[in-house]
């Protein structure tokens, strides 16, 4: 398996698989699809990390900038991540947030937040952080991951993708 860019012409790819990924979660908005072509087609997928094997694409990550309201730089969000339904549990996501943090201390990012489960994403170094709000979330859920400088006193607003629906 290699962790790759996204290339052109992948994006239907990836919008099958990460349906596929999200339509049996149980805390999915089962939009995220949508998320991440919305991000695509705005210019604002920072990131676009594939899997692939000898299957074709098992996996995929998206990152993008968010703004925090004390207006720090440099910060971005993770998701969504995406692994085909018969590939999870087998160290794909794992590869893939691996090099998604890489790629964004290659850029020099200041950090990165996610939501998501604790007990999961804590083994890549996402820490629940009270200084950084997303509201209308459970704040163990909202997650980040310092890469430089100290940690804002911030609210954390995503990309207006995020409310894609189709």
């Amino acid at each position: 398996m290699q962790i790759r860019s996204e290339r052109p012409g992948e994006a239907d790819a990836i919008h099958a698989l990460t349906r596929a990924a999200f339509v049996d979660a149980p805390h999915s908005s089962h939009t995220e699809q949508y998320i991440v072509d919305a991000l695509r087609r705005a210019g604002a997928l920072a990131v676009s990390l594939v899997a692939e094997d000898a299957d074709g694409i098992v996996g995929h990550v998206a990152l993008s900038k968010v703004l925090l309201s004390d207006g720090s730089p440099g910060w971005y969000g993770l998701g969504p991540i995406s692994v085909a339904p018969g590939r999870q549990g087998q160290g794909v996501g794992s590869a893939l947030m691996r090099a998604a943090v890489e790629a964004l201390r290659a850029r020099g990012a200041a950090g990165c937040v996610l939501l998501g489960d604790p007990a999961y994403y804590g083994r890549f170094g996402f820490r629940a952080e009270p200084r950084l709000r997303f509201p209308g979330v459970p704040a163990a859920y909202f997650q980040a991951l310092q890469l430089h400088g100290g940690c804002p006193d911030a609210e954390v607003e995503y990309h207006a993708a995020f409310g894609a629906a189709s």
